[in-house]
C-alpha cells in the first residue's frame, strides 16, 4: 500500500481521554476513531491487525477440529428467559423491542443462541462431540467503558462452544482448547499465563485466563515460582496456616472506646494509635439465605467469590444501613463480630492468630479493645480474602508473587447450567434422556490487539510482534524527488509485494524526519530504507524496530533476508503454558 493512497490519520499528540497506552497510540497510528462512549471505527491498520488475529485464530481452531458458524447478533429475550439469565445479567444486557413490541437483546455472549441451535439437531450420543465457534460482534453496556479496545462496549470476539455426553469427553475438550490458546497465543508473538478464575455471569464449575503479562495490565495475578501455581486475584487460594495457632487464654473482656463518627479502618487506627493489621474489619453481606457477617485483618478485603462459596450461597451482595441494624444492633460502620448472635460469622485465616485486636462494637461511635478470636468470639475459618504478593500457594506454602496482566482469553467447563434449564437434551446409549454437558471459550480479538501494544511498545511508538503487525514492511525512500532513489523504491516496492509481503511504501514527498516518526508511531518488524547513500551500495538499510539494530543488505539479498527474519522471529514463551 501506498502512504498517498493509504487511510492512515496520524496524530502528533495523544488524545486527552485516552487513560492507556494501547488507547493512546491506536489513536495517534490512525488505527480506531471513537464513534461514541466505547464504540469505536477500526480504520484499515486497526483493522489489519484485528484481522491478524483472526486468521491465527481460525488456523488454530479448525486445526482443533473446531467448527466455524455465524449467530445473529440480535438475540431474542425467550431464550435467556429460559435460562434465567434475562434478569440475572443485569444493565450490561442492551435490551430492546421491536416493531412488534416483541423483546430482544444485543448478544454479549451467545450460550443460549448456541444451545437452541444444538438441542433443535442433536437428538443422540452419536451427534456428539461437538465444537461450534464463530468471530462476532458482541455488545455489553458497560458502566463505565474505557481504554479504548481493552474496555469497549461493541467489541470483537471469538466464542466456542462445545457440547459432550460424558464429563470425561468435555474434560478432555477443555484441555484441547487449553493447549489450543497456548498455541494461538504463542503464535501471536505473546508473553502470557494460563490462571485459575471465577466463572462469574457465564456460570460453570471452573474456568481459567489467559492473560498477556503487561505493566499496565488492569488485572491481578500471583504466581508460584516453586510449583507453578498461577491465578487471578479474585480466584486465588492462599493457604491456611500449616500450624493452627495455641489456644488464647481467656483474659480480661474486651472494653468499648468512644471513637465518634470513625468508621473507616485507618482513621479509626489513627485514632487509637494502633497499626491497621490490628484491626479486625467486618461486613455484612446479604445472600438469598439470609446475612452473614464476613471478618478480615484491617489491611485485607474480602473476597465476594470465596464468601459465596465458604457460606454456600449463590449470591452475596454488601448489606444496606437498615439490613446492618436488624443483624447487628447497631449502625453501619460499627459492626463486629463479637456478641453477634443473629447472623453466622466467617472469618479469614489472616484472623486466626491476632490478639488483643480492635472491632467494631455493634453500636454506633464505640469500638472494641483487646478482642481475641477463639475466645471473644468463635468463627467458622474459612480463605474469604482477595490474594496479594507475598501469600503462602496452597499447593506449596511459598510465597507467592504478584504481576499485572491483561485477560485476552478465558475458557470455562460449564457443565448442564445451560442444557438443563433450556431443555438441550440427548439419548446416551442406555436410551436414557439427559442434559447435554457443555464447555465454552472466548478470545477478545481487540482486546488481544491492544494488548499486544500494551506488552510492546516504547515512547515513539507501537513495536509490533511479526504476526501481529498490519504490514510485514516499512518501505521507506528518503528523497522522492530524486529519480534514481524514487525508481529503485518503486521496483523494490514492485518485487517485495511479489514475493507475498505486505508492504507500506511511504511515498510521500515529506521531510525524512517525519517519514522516520511515522515509521517508529505505527511499528512495523522491519524499516528499509532507501537513499542515495545506501543506494552507493547497490543496498538497502533495514532496521529491526524492536531491537533497534540496522544494517546494509544489497537489494539483490532483501527478500531472502526477509524470509529468514520472518521465519525466525522469536515468539516469546508462556510463563505457564
Amino acid at each position: 500500500m501506498r502512504f498517498t493512497k493509504a487511510f492512515i490519520p496520524t496524530l502528533k499528540e495523544s488524545p486527552a481521554d485516552a487513560e492507556v497506552v494501547s488507547h493512546r497510540l491506536m489513536i495517534r497510528a490512525g488505527m480506531i476513531r471513537k464513534l461514541a462512549s466505547g464504540i469505536y471505527d477500526l480504520l484499515p491498520l486497526g483493522l489489519k491487525a484485528i484481522r491478524r488475529v483472526e486468521t491465527i485464530v481460525r488456523e488454530e481452531m479448525d486445526r482443533a477440529d473446531a467448527q466455524e458458524v455465524l449467530l445473529p447478533v440480535v438475540l431474542p429475550a425467550g431464550l435467556w428467559k429460559e435460562s434465567g439469565r434475562w434478569e440475572l445479567y443485569g444493565k450490561e444486557l442492551l435490551r430492546l423491542k421491536d416493531r412488534g413490541d416483541r423483546e430482544f437483546c444485543l448478544g454479549p455472549t451467545h450460550e443460549e443462541a448456541i444451545t437452541d441451535m444444538v438441542r433443535r439437531e442433536v437428538r443422540s450420543y452419536r451427534d456428539l462431540p461437538l465444537n461450534l465457534y464463530q468471530i462476532q460482534i458482541k455488545f455489553r453496556d458497560e458502566m463505565r467503558p474505557r481504554f479504548g479496545l481493552m474496555r469497549a462496549r461493541e467489541f470483537i470476539m471469538k466464542d466456542a462452544y462445545s457440547f459432550h455426553a460424558t464429563d470425561e469427553c468435555a474434560e478432555r475438550e477443555y484441555e484441547n482448547m487449553r493447549q489450543t490458546y497456548t498455541r494461538i497465543f504463542h503464535r501471536c508473538g505473546l508473553e502470557f499465563t494460563c490462571v485459575e478464575a471465577e466463572t462469574g455471569t457465564i456460570g460453570g464449575s471452573f474456568s481459567h485466563e489467559f492473560m498477556v503479562l503487561a505493566d499496565t495490565g488492569e488485572s491481578s495475578i500471583v504466581v508460584c515460582q516453586a510449583c507453578g501455581y498461577s491465578a487471578n486475584t479474585e480466584r486465588a487460594e492462599i493457604a491456611p496456616p500449616r500450624t493452627p495457632p495455641a489456644p488464647a487464654e481467656k483474659g480480661e473482656p474486651p472494653g468499648e472506646v468512644h471513637t465518634p463518627g470513625k468508621k473507616g479502618v485507618d482513621e479509626v487506627a489513627a485514632f487509637l494509635g494502633v497499626s491497621p493489621e490490628q484491626l479486625i474489619k467486618t461486613l455484612i453481606f446479604t445472600t438469598e439465605q439470609g446475612p452473614v457477617a464476613a471478618c478480615v485483618r484491617g489491611t485485607e478485603e474480602v473476597n465476594p467469590e470465596k464468601l459465596k462459596r465458604a457460606a454456600g450461597v449463590e449470591t452475596v451482595e454488601l448489606a444496606d444501613d437498615r439490613t446492618i441494624e436488624e443483624a447487628t444492633g447497631g449502625a453501619a460502620g460499627f459492626s463486629g463480630p463479637v456478641g453477634l448472635l443473629k447472623v453466622p460469622v466467617i472469618a479469614d485465616y489472616s484472623v486466626m492468630d491476632m490478639k488483643d485486636a480492635v472491632t467494631g462494637a455493634n453500636k454506633r461511635d464505640y469500638h472494641l479493645v483487646g478482642v481475641t478470636p477463639g475466645v471473644d468470639f468463635n468463627p467458622t475459618y474459612m480463605d474469604i480474602r482477595v490474594a496479594k504478593g507475598g501469600d503462602p500457594c496452597p499447593r506449596c506454602s511459598t510465597a507467592m508473587i504478584l504481576k499485572r496482566g491483561i485477560e485476552v482469553g478465558h475458557i470455562f467447563k460449564l457443565g448442564v447450567k445451560y442444557s438443563e434449564s433450556m431443555g438441550a437434551l440427548f439419548i446416551d446409549e442406555s436410551g436414557r434422556e439427559r442434559p447435554i454437558i457443555m464447555g465454552c471459550y472466548g478470545i477478545g480479538i481487540g482486546r488481544t490487539v491492544a494488548a499486544s501494544i500494551e506488552q510492546n511498545h516504547d515512547e515513539a511508538g507501537i513495536i509490533w510482534p511479526a504476526p501481529l503487525a498490519p504490514y510485514h514492511v516499512h518501505l521507506l525512500p528518503v528523497n522522492m524527488n530524486d529519480e534514481k532513489t524514487r525508481k529503485k523504491a518503486d521496483s523494490l516496492y514492485e518485487t517485495l509485494r511479489m514475493e507475498g509481503y505486505s508492504v507500506l511504501y511511504d511515498d510521500r514527498d515529506i521531510g525524512a524526519g517525519i517519514k522516520f516518526k511515522d515509521a517508529d508511531l505505527l511499528g512495523m518488524p522491519l524499516r528499509l530504507t532507501v537513499s542515495g547513500r545506501t543506494l552507493k551500495e547497490d543496498s538497502v538499510e533495514i532496521r529491526k524496530r524492536r531491537s533497534g539494530s540496522q544494517e546494509l543488505v544489497h537489494l539483490d539479498e532483501v527478500v531472502a533476508f526477509l524470509e529468514r527474519f520472518l521465519r525466525g522471529v522469536e515468539e516469546r514463551p508462556s510463563m505457564n503454558p
